[in-house]
């Protein structure tokens, strides 16, 4: 089922209404192309953004605890000036909370979803590396979607669904519409910098899935799907997008 994202009014100064875990990837180094990677900002800020606006409370942790570091061309202030536009990133390294938020996380392990409404990954170049396989990760996913929580990821970060099954040994995505970083867009990406960035394409990984339905919209445009409690966003300028579904199943 797609869902439309309709706009809403925020209330600032609300009382919190909740808790939601988002998660992002520790530093790390690309196989591919040597480059540090890390988070996408995009994909934190602009459903921190919605979250926060909307009267949540939002923790932030990593795969490994720790110091995060974005993606160089994810950061509004880089000298590529691929990012430059991203007025909602650039808002946000001026306060130093978010600032303090990137400086020390708890690792994943550390916290229980019990504690939380919802959980939202975020995307970037290392969750390829850093999620793919993260059986902590896949289990705390999982917690939140069988308790019937909105559990949503975006961009790279739906790598996870690839692998992560459910206590009853199904995929995640069995029978599930959902989306994620597609193939028209790694090669858009790697057209521009003249190599192969990913070792893989989530697209063509999920393709190969059988009983599921992996959907894309026009590359870089915001598509976010919603089926059931669990939510996925194309790239980084989907990220507010289904951030907007996650708030629209905690309010009803």
């Amino acid at each position: 089922m797609i869902t439309e994202v309709n706009n809403y009014v925020h209330f600032h100064g609300a009382p919190t209404k909740g808790r939601i875990l988002m998660v992002a990837s520790s530093p790390s180094v690309s196989k591919q192309t040597g480059w540090p990677i890390g988070f996408w900002a995009a994909e934190l800020t602009h459903p921190l953004r919605v979250f926060q606006e909307a009267g949540y409370e939002v923790e932030l942790v990593s795969t490994e605890g720790g110091k995060l570091e974005m993606d160089g061309y994810s950061n509004p202030t880089d000298a590529s000036g691929y990012s430059a536009h991203d007025v909602i990133s650039l808002g946000y390294l001026q306060k130093p909370e978010f600032n303090a938020m990137l400086e020390n996380t708890k690792k994943l392990t550390e916290v229980d979803a019990a504690n939380y409404d919802a959980i939202f990954l975020v995307g970037g170049q290392g969750p390829m590396y850093t999620f793919r396989g993260n059986h902590e990760l896949e289990k705390l996913f999982v917690a939140f979607y069988e308790a019937n929580k909105p559990s949503a990821a975006v961009c790279h970060s739906t790598t996870l669904l690839l692998d992560a099954k459910k206590s009853d040994g199904d995929l995640v995505v069995k029978g599930k519409t959902w989306t994620g970083f597609a193939d028209a867009e790694e090669e858009f990406a790697d057209q521009a910098v003249g190599m192969k960035i990913q070792p893989y394409r989530i697209e063509a990984e999920a393709r190969k899935i059988a009983e599921t339905t992996f959907k894309v919209a026009a590359p870089f445009s915001s598509y976010a799907i919603e089926d059931g409690n669990l939510i996925t966003g194309q790239q980084q300028n989907s990220g507010a997008a289904a951030a907007e579904l996650v708030v629209k199943q905690l309010n009803k």
